[in-house]
């Protein structure tokens, strides 16, 4: 039996993946877009991928170290690490 598809990475269970879920391409692409203001994000989080915005970032946070991801998308994930490095090392 397999996880659901909505479960957080570590919770998925030791099954290998050899690709994203849809559900992680679209939170890549998502975090790809550039954003006219405050709001407009988190509107097109609970809309277009029907979960709320404390939700997105947590798959975003485990998206940031899957290899999958890094494959699929390296300008994003690579952009996500030095932002979540710099923010590390300021604290």
């Amino acid at each position: 039996m397999t996880a659901p598809e909505d479960a957080p990475h570590e919770e998925r269970g030791p099954a290998v993946r050899s690709e994203l879920t849809e559900r992680d391409r679209a939170v890549l692409a998502v975090e790809r877009r550039s954003w006219p203001g405050p709001g407009a994000k988190e509107r097109v989080i609970r809309e277009q991928l029907g979960i709320s915005p404390t939700r997105y970032y947590q798959l975003l946070r485990a998206l940031i170290d899957d290899p999958l991801a890094l494959a699929h998308d390296p300008v994003t994930v690579n952009r996500l690490r030095r932002i979540r490095d710099s923010r590390r090392a300021r604290r």
